[in-house]
């Protein structure tokens, strides 16, 4: 596994989010940088959540090139990430006959996508993994890993059968729903609008766990309300995953898990991918009317759309939720330039780093144990702080992971092996269940 990770930006990065020190302590960040460069090479670095969109993946426009996504192959080999899951994502519609098949459509096409770049335009350079065993043998041969995850169970309509047909086109992981509630189970928006569908799962929701543990689809938590992700705890045979959830003791959002719902996911055996959202990492107060209006300004200045987060350089969210990874790198530079002539003039809350990231990694890592906790970025859908905004910063995480003292065998954990444990175990409950012996 060949990286390519710039010296002087990680050297900045760790002066950066580490406290004034003597000038002594040079040689001593040196060391520490080669040393996490070293584990960053020899470990698998897998992330759990990477949105795609399928015009990214034709033979004229893809992930062979450096595109302004967060994750592409370039990226991906410039910062050391070895293994991303691709998601086959469906914002939620209407319960109707033409909503469902309007998503299935959409399901099917980001599958396809993902088939089209690892068979036909890139499959010298990258590789879908269909099982756990499959990741480090990809990684190995010097090809980069795509896995296949289903954000939103609303694609499969009401037609069960249809998980096993996601699992065949290579789905490992679904949530059963997403922003708003679904046909399989209420959301965690449930919390902002008071408003419940089935308080937690639907009797189709619990018939699609029952379908995903049968053929080996991880159950995902990430999205569904807590009274869903706790009947799905209860149900389900195998271990789940939060793909890409963070701490809410930390950062008071309905989108984290709270300590109740880690402790089942301890008990279930499963992991909770922290995710690198910079809002879900670190609550912000609002701005204030005068930074705000300057924030507005300067977005539709450079084509951006409104409402962005300010913090921190007004960074929404790299090239998801705030655009910015859409900018060329001279509309980027006048960007950052004029968001630093606005920080000084009217300073507001820092956007979240990666040392804040790392903070959430901590407190899991306490609270449940070093087994349960994994790294997501959900990056190309609104995911990213500053340090880790794109597959092409990714050393920097093991940097700040190495600098707070976790070993290699802890970090090589965190950053797939504790996911890799779980997929392996849904794949032999699914080889049980079809056995008849569960």
């Amino acid at each position: 596994m060949t990286r390519h990770i710039p010296f002087l930006a990680a050297l900045v990065l760790l002066l950066a989010t580490t406290e004034a020190r003597p000038l002594g302590q040079a040689a001593a960040d040196e060391a520490l940088i080669k040393r996490a460069r070293a584990i960053h090479e020899r470990v698998i670095t897998l992330d759990t959540h990477d949105d795609i969109n399928p015009e990214n993946f034709t033979r004229q426009k893809n992930y062979t090139q450096r595109l302004d996504t967060q994750v592409n192959l370039p990226k991906m080999v410039e910062g050391g990430l070895d293994a991303s899951f691709f998601i086959v994502y469906v914002g939620q519609g209407e319960l109707t006959p033409a909503g469902y098949d309007s998503a299935y459509t959409q399901a099917v096409a980001k599958f396809d996508a993902v088939h089209h770049l690892t068979k036909e335009i890139a499959s010298d350079k990258i590789e879908l993994a269909l099982t756990a065993a499959d990741v480090p043998r990809i990684a190995k041969s010097g090809k980069k890993v795509a896995l296949i995850g289903i954000e939103n169970g609303y694609s499969i309509g009401t037609d069960i059968k249809r998980v096993k047909e996601f699992y065949d086109r290579g789905g490992r992981y679904m949530s059963l729903a997403h922003n708003g509630h679904s046909q399989l189970a209420d959301s965690n928006t449930g919390e902002r609008d008071g408003k419940w569908l089935h308080n937690g799962l639907s009797e189709l929701g619990k018939q699609a766990i029952a379908e995903m543990n049968k053929w080996g689809i991880m159950v995902d938590l990430s999205h569904p309300s807590k009274a869903a992700n706790m009947q799905a705890l209860a149900l389900s045979k195998a271990p789940a995953i939060a793909s890409h959830s963070a701490a809410r003791a930390l950062a008071d959002h309905s989108r984290n898990m709270d300590d109740e719902q880690l402790e089942a996911l301890k008990k279930n055996g499963g992991v909770i991918q922290t995710v690198a959202f910079a809002s879900y990492v670190k609550i912000n107060k609002p701005d204030s009317p005068e930074r705000a209006a300057a924030i507005a300004a300067l977005r539709k200045e450079v084509g951006l759309r409104a409402g962005g987060a300010g913090g921190a350089g007004g960074a929404g969210g790299g090239g998801g939720g705030g655009g910015l990874g859409r900018l060329t790198p001279e509309q980027r530079a006048r960007y950052d330039a004029r968001m630093a002539e606005i920080n000084t003039k009217t300073p507001g809350d820092t956007r979240a780093t990666v040392a804040d990231f790392v903070n959430h990694i901590d407190y899991l890592v306490k609270k449940i144990g070093i087994d349960h906790v994994g790294i997501s970025s959900d990056f190309d859908g609104g995911g990213g702080v500053t340090g880790w905004n794109g597959a092409d910063e990714t050393f920097n995480v093991t940097l700040e992971l190495v600098r707070r003292g976790y070993t290699e065998e802890q970090i090589a954990k965190i950053w797939s092996g504790n996911l890799l444990r779980v997929m392996a175990e849904v794949e032999k409950v699914a080889r049980q269940i079809q056995a008849g012996q569960k």
